[in-house]
């Protein structure tokens, strides 16, 4: 599915295999240790060590285009060409994400890269075994994000968050009490700072 980048294949064989533990990215930390495994340049089985530089990074756009819903894991450990798809591990081997996307003026990794967190992942599982997409919600209302300017122009109390622009008549917004106008600020409990961090938060909800 192209909103989160993720794709679900069915391998039929007749016997087990071995198959990678799934960590929790959740309880990731910036500073831990991060390991990223691919076949980067045709190099396959590489592996490169780093840290976990940030966590819920939005607005990253690769070459192939932008995932829709972004709340991606950042790491120096060298992401390059032919990493995408492959874990991102602890320090204990557990997969906290999927290699996916990387930042670079030259094409070349420069020590910012980007992993899909596994919590993100296990969500798509189950609809995209179902129905082959992920089944996003619709709630029915529309959004610009809120800066310094539109905060001292609209006169509101945060400089920080997403404003409600729209609301869809007969919608989930409407009949939950959104009005336009209403700035939204956390999604359970979890800090909102723009649009797709928005959009993010509200896939994550069970």
């Amino acid at each position: 599915d192209e909103n989160v980048d993720v794709a679900l294949l069915k391998i039929k064989v007749d016997h087990p295999l071995p198959a990678a533990t799934l960590g929790d990215s959740s309880a990731v930390k910036v500073g831990e240790w991060a390991i990223a495994i691919g076949n980067p340049l045709g190099f396959d089985h590489t592996l490169t060590v780093g840290v976990i530089s940030a966590k819920e990074r939005t607005n990253i756009f690769s070459g192939q285009g932008a995932a829709k819903y972004q709340n991606y894991l950042q790491t120096d450990a060298s992401i390059n060409h032919g990493n995408s798809g492959g874990p991102l591990c602890n320090i204990r081997g557990e997969v906290i994400g999927m290699n996916t996307a990387i930042s670079t003026p030259n094409d070349g990794s420069i020590g910012i890269g980007f992993a899909i967190p596994v919590n993100f992942i296990k969500r798509s599982v189950p609809d995209l075994e179902r129905t082959g997409k992920v089944v996003a919600p619709r709630l029915g209302f529309y959004t610009q994000d809120v800066n310094a300017t539109l905060a001292k122009a609209l006169k509101l109390p945060t400089k920080s968050g997403v404003l409600v622009t729209d609301v869809a008549v007969g919608g989930a917004a409407e009949k939950a009490g959104l009005k336009r106008g209403d700035v939204l600020e956390s999604v359970n409990s979890k800090p909102v700072t723009n649009a797709p961090e928005l959009r993010s938060r509200i896939y994550e909800v069970d």
